[in-house]
């Protein structure tokens, strides 16, 4: 009866010490353990339990239910498996949060990285058409935040028509829209043409989804996004040598 007993007071204990020991860590309340045994050493976390994060508590996101997280679980996994354990230490990336409905001051947003926590968080419920290429974009927005002093923003925007200017903020800006351009010219998508970072992002992130051959013929086509590409290319391997796009 007292071995029962101390099973049951386990049992009923270990989820919320599991739940503070994540908060200690990462500073984001009530998630618990999705998978931590993964190759390259990610770990990933869901909210049981809707949270608010931020100092204005700005920052919101709900608890997915179980079927929808198993199966973006799986997409989730597949892209970021692309990312070797020394490459993710170089960034700066060990967690990611999976939740849904994420928002920034009532503004839905795909993910929300900070590379200070060495997490990642992401809506799973994000729009089906992009959401395995905006992983990626979220991404590189990690590598930007820790490695700022290599991106030049300034040295980026002279890549562009001098005619053309970004938006003040990404949420500055109508631009929006993330389906590629048929006709490049110099930009992947509307969003590309919202912040000089966010552009960054969109080329980084079709470099890494799209297949080598296609984004050659992009940079055949479009000599903006070709020198764009090649900044890209130049800045990563100046954090990891052995990265291959």
């Amino acid at each position: 009866m007292n071995l029962l007993r101390a099973i049951l007071l386990l049992t009923f204990f270990i989820t919320p010490i599991k739940a503070n020991t994540i908060y200690n860590i990462i500073k984001i309340p009530n998630l618990e353990i999705y998978e931590i045994n993964t190759k390259n050493k990610l770990k990933y976390f869901y909210a049981a339990k809707p949270f608010r994060l931020g100092i204005q508590k700005n920052i919101v996101c709900s608890n997915p239910n179980k079927k929808d997280l198993d199966i973006k679980y799986k997409t989730i996994y597949k892209s970021l498996s692309r990312y070797s354990y020394g490459y993710l230490k170089k960034i700066n990336l060990k967690y990611i949060v999976m939740c849904e409905n994420l928002s920034i001051s009532e503004l839905y947003t795909a993910g929300i990285p900070d590379n200070v926590m060495k997490t990642l968080i992401l809506d799973i419920k994000f729009n089906e058409d992009y959401f395995e290429r905006v992983i990626h974009h979220e991404v590189f927005h990690i590598i930007y935040l820790q490695h700022k002093e290599i991106f030049n923003d300034k040295e980026w925007i002279k890549f562009n028509n001098s005619k053309f200017k970004y938006a003040e903020c990404s949420t500055c800006t109508e631009k929006i829209r993330l389906e590629k351009y048929d006709k490049t010219e110099g930009f992947f998508t509307e969003y590309s043409k919202s912040t000089a970072s966010e552009d960054m992002a969109e080329v980084y992130s079709h470099m890494i989804y799209f297949e080598k051959n296609e984004i050659n013929q992009i940079r055949k086509l479009d000599s903006i996004l070709d020198n764009k590409i090649s900044y890209i290319e130049s800045k990563i391997k100046q954090i990891d040598s052995s990265f291959i796009f």
